[in-house]
């Protein structure tokens, strides 16, 4: 809300467009002091005997800037600096003459005293290539000037020379047949002229430079201007390095000059922000609030009053009521007077039929540190609240406020508000959980000099509850805020005042006849909802209201000993149900470590064990080796000693047969070749025994004994280390003879796979140290800048921006697509002239659209 007031002043008030969009709020002062200074600025802007004229002055400030980061400034923009200073020198011209005629009103010395130290000189001037705005200081600049303009001087006489020449070829060309219409364009850079394909023999000699997409007409350039565009390519060219050299040296003063510029900007908004607070005060007829410190013991005695505002309105409504009446402008308001015969009142004549917000009176005394405001529905307690926190930041921001005489109220640090609906679906927040989540947020930023103000206070949970709650965080802030004001339906908060004097009540007036909300407030009053009241105006039923009327009789305090048993019995039942759940839950938190530990315990024995057992088996493949090699010796003897005892056509028969007995041997001592010593178990015809290993597919394919046989369920109990679980059958498979070799095989296969992870991960790592020094080239959404589209002016500033904001060695995608390639060219000049463009490639051989520039 305090927004919308200080948005209202920067459009309504400001005298110039670009320093509204400057100073689009009005800054607060960081201490009393300060902003009694700005109250005083404000004083003296009223006091003047005429506004002063901001015309011609515009925010330059991100031209400055642009000129510190090393970008090139534009001619126009250049020119607009030009302007604004040359603007800055009149407004300040006009404070030295009324300083000259001021008559020591020290009123008016507040707003002279905005511009000490400002000097004027022509360090930074502006070049235009209409006119000679510039007074150089060096010869060297001075010569760049003369170089411009001798080449622009023959490039004019090039151009006419050669207009005139190629205004004669197409004219020939036209009476030839070998166009519709004499036409001359710019192909490449150079001037020439259009002809049709079937006639280019009109053009002996001529250049062919392009042709029309339909391939009907040639753009060819004559022979005889070869040799003046010639010169008119190489006397642009000149030009514009001239003028990109004087460019670059006024860019480079503006640079150096960029403090100086800057603060005069903010001298110039400070101004203005003070005179659009004058008007604002002359528009609402505001007087000038008097800020006091705020300290208990600076006041005589304890009536003294901590806030005292006599017939305050609304801003916000105020400022409604007056945009309603088509003839209350500004123009027409009165000359600001805070202690006039009316003190600041507004004038009825001048108001006559608009609808005004009621004022109301707000003296809150030096010892009250909280008021409890209650009342009905839509009696003004929020907008009475709201209306003490604008107040508290407009006098912090140096404005007046619409009150009548002067009014008084202490400078706060922090206005801090919860007002409104908090609830939240995005953050799942509920209407309490939103207003609770906000006060604890209060309660820790609230400082001895802050505001808190508090709309229904713990509304939205049990009333005993919320009422407990509020009680206690409103005896926490008479201790910790300078002041606390907050509203309330709960009659118990009002009771607050009985123990501690620190705490005032007030309420909203109600009026019994007419049954609507005076809009008063009555400070020291206890207020009534009113609700069965304003419900019976409404027309609800006589009997629901009768009813009604019942159940408040059933509520009353000292109804409340029979209720607060029943609540007492319930949450005692809520206890013991909680505390059952609690040992329960502590059973299950026991269990649950006891079996971590154990599966803990397993596998770190699970490395031993597996160590152990590939050792066991190791021996026993040995074992198994040597009986194999014993018997395979064997076989080969007895062949030997049969060969040499029987004659050669039996050898055949010997030979097979020893074969065949080595085979068997083989067969009988080593695995299956396939890994799969482990079969499928066959459903139909396997059935696990106890104390029978088989792999578990549930468990990974680990190894695990069977400890229970399957059941009607056709559930197997299985128990892996000190792990026990059931399975289905399904899942379950058989060993052969070989177990312990599939289980070691497998171990092994894990094991490669680890390796193979690690492996990849050197690869990774290595391949991290060859990153060159511009980090991969490849394209994203944030190194991408896409130009097409776009016009040349709007192109330029897109891709200076893209480059200024990309990191230290990295790389910019740049989408300047084919066309006519007027936008590529403008992309390559400013990458030739960028200084952080250390180079710049096409992207591919086979995309001309894309170019990548390395920035350095």
């Amino acid at each position: 809300m305090a927004l919308r007031v200080q948005a209202g002043l920067g459009f309504r008030f400001h005298s110039h467009g670009p320093l509204r969009r400057a100073g689009r709020t009005s800054p607060l002062g960081k201490s009393p002091e300060e902003s009694r200074r700005l109250l005083a600025q404000t004083a003296a802007a009223a006091a003047l005997p005429r506004p002063l004229d901001f015309s011609g002055i515009e925010d330059v400030s991100r031209i400055v800037n642009s000129s510190v980061s090393g970008e090139l400034v534009s001619i126009s923009e250049l020119c607009a600096v030009n302007r604004t200073l040359r603007s800055a020198r009149d407004l300040f011209e006009q404070l030295e003459e009324i300083a000259l005629h001021d008559d020591g009103s020290s009123e008016r010395k507040v707003i002279l005293d905005i511009s000490p130290g400002i000097t004027f000189s022509n360090k930074v001037e502006i070049w235009s290539p209409a006119s000679s705005m510039l007074s150089f200081n060096t010869l060297v600049k001075l010569e760049l000037v003369k170089i411009w303009r001798l080449l622009d001087l023959k490039g004019r006489g090039t151009r006419r020379n050669l207009d005139s020449l190629l205004k004669e070829v197409s004219a020939r060309i036209y009476q030839g047949g070998g166009i519709d219409r004499p036409l001359i364009t710019k192909r490449r850079s150079r001037m020439c002229v259009g002809i049709r394909a079937s006639h280019r023999s009109l053009l002996p000699g001529g250049i062919i430079l392009n042709i029309s997409s339909s391939g009907a007409t040639y753009f060819m350039e004559p022979k005889e201007a070869v040799e003046l565009n010639n010169l008119e390519v190489r006397l642009s060219k000149a030009e514009k390095d001239a003028e990109q050299a004087i460019l670059s040296l006024l860019t480079s003063e503006l640079g150096e000059s960029n403090v100086d510029i800057k603060y005069l900007l903010g001298r110039i908004l400070e101004l203005d922000l003070a005179f659009a607070r004058a008007a604002h005060g002359q528009w609402m007829h505001g007087v000038c609030p008097n800020i006091t410190s705020g300290a208990c013991e600076y006041y005589e005695t304890d009536s003294s009053l901590l806030v005292d505002i006599e017939a305050i309105q609304h801003p916000l409504l105020l400022e409604i009521s007056l945009r309603s009446s088509s003839d209350h402008i500004v123009s027409n308001s009165t000359s600001l007077d805070p202690l006039n015969e009316r003190n600041g009142a507004m004038k009825s004549e001048v108001f006559s039929g608009i609808d005004f917000p009621v004022p109301i009176d707000i003296k809150i005394g030096c010892s009250t540190k909280v008021v409890v405001i209650s009342g009905p529905n839509t009696g003004g307690k929020t907008a009475s609240m709201k209306t003490l926190g604008l107040a508290s930041l407009m006098s912090k921001a140096g404005m007046y406020l619409p009150a009548k005489r002067q009014p008084m109220l202490p400078w706060f640090d922090l206005i801090l508000a919860d007002i409104g609906d908090q609830q939240s679906l995005e953050q799942n927040l509920s209407t309490f959980s939103g207003h609770i989540s906000h006060l604890c947020k209060i309660l820790e930023v609230a400082t001895k000099e802050s505001l808190v103000l508090i709309d229904e206070i713990g509304s939205g949970t049990d009333p005993s509850e919320g009422v407990a709650l509020s009680a206690s965080i409103l005896q926490y802030l008479k201790d910790m805020a300078n002041l606390a004001v907050v509203t309330t339906h709960y009659a118990d908060l009002t009771r607050l005042k009985e123990k501690d004097p620190r705490f005032e009540n007030a309420a909203m007036e109600f009026s019994q006849e007419t049954l609507q909300p005076t809009y008063q407030i009555l400070w020291g009053h206890r207020g009534d909802s009113n609700a069965l009241s304003v419900a019976k105006s409404i027309g609800f039923d006589d009997r629901i209201i009768e009813h009604a009327r019942i159940w408040v009789d059933k509520l009353m305090p000292e109804k409340q000993q029979t209720r607060q048993s029943l609540l007492y019995q319930s949450l005692m039942e809520e206890k013991n149900k909680l505390e059952a759940q609690e040992r329960r839950a502590d059973s299950l938190r026991s269990d649950v470590i006891n079996l971590y530990h154990e599966v803990k315990d397993e596998a770190e024995d699970l490395d031993w064990r597996e160590t152990a057992l590939m050792a066991k088996e190791t021996q026993n493949v040995k074992r198994e080796l040597k009986v194999a090699k014993s018997q395979m010796e064997a076989v080969v003897q007895e062949l030997e000693n049969q060969l040499r005892t029987t004659s050669a056509e039996n050898f055949n028969s010997l030979i097979k047969k020893s074969e065949s007995a080595i085979a068997s041997i083989l067969e009988a001592h080593c695995p299956s070749d396939d890994f799969s010593s482990v079969r499928e178990a066959d459903e139909s015809s396997y059935t696990p025994q106890i104390g029978e290993q088989v792999l578990v597919k549930r468990l990974g394919n680990k190894l695990a004994t069977v400890v229970e046989a399957p059941g009607d369920d056709n559930a197997v109990l299985v128990q892996y280390g000190k792990i026990r679980v059931r399975v289905n059958r399904s899942n379950i498979t058989a060993l052969q003879n070989s177990n312990i070799v599939a289980a070691k095989s497998y171990a092994q296969h894990l094991k490669r796979q680890g390796q193979q992870r690690r492996n990849s991960r050197n690869i990774l790592e290595v391949s991290k140290d060859e990153e060159v020094s511009y980090g991969p080239v490849v394209q994203t959404s944030k190194n991408t800048v896409d130009l097409r589209g776009m016009r040349v002016e709007e192109a330029s500033h897109c891709l200076n921006t893209a480059i200024s904001s990309r990191g230290s060695n990295s790389v910019l995608f740049i989408i300047h697509g084919m066309g006519t390639g007027v936008i590529k060219e403008c992309a390559i000049e400013i990458l030739n002239k960028h200084p952080r463009v250390t180079k710049f490639e096409q992207e591919s051989q086979i995309n001309y659209g894309c170019t990548v520039a390395y920035i350095k």
